[in-house]
């Protein structure tokens, strides 16, 4: 089951990725720091953002945002200014894509065998919770 988040744990992570997270993104993962969610009719678990501030936060969060986004960077395919969010069965993942000094709020699905994007959602509040 997912924690709320503290804001500046949001915080740290737009400062490590150089670039501001879509408003409704924030809200959503300061309220459920990770779950699953329904999109393009699959079922997709939530990357949480890194929580630091005890042992059990720390390990529920190890698969952070940052850690699986620096692992699909080597990826054939995997778009350079991309922020894996979510990851289904099948190894594709939900990302945002950033823009100069922010990410964009529209969701992307991204194949990891084809390479291909597709859009997902306009805005992280128009996916379902699964």
């Amino acid at each position: 089951m997912p924690f709320d988040l503290a804001e500046k744990f949001v915080v740290a992570a737009e400062h490590a990725l150089g670039a501001a997270l879509p408003d409704e993104y924030k809200a959503a993962m300061q309220l459920s720091n990770g779950g699953e969610l329904e999109a393009n009719g699959d079922e997709w678990a939530l990357h949480p953002i890194a929580d630091t501030s005890d042992r059990k936060r720390l390990a529920r969060t190890s698969n952070h945002i940052l850690a699986e986004s620096r692992a699909c960077q080597g990826w054939r395919g995997f778009p350079e200014n991309a922020l894996a969010i979510a990851s289904n069965s099948a190894g594709d993942r939900l990302i945002f894509l950033k823009k100069g000094a922010a990410f964009d709020a529209t969701v992307y699905a991204w194949s990891h065998e084809t390479g291909e994007l597709e859009v997902a959602a306009e805005s992280f509040k128009k996916l379902r919770s699964a």
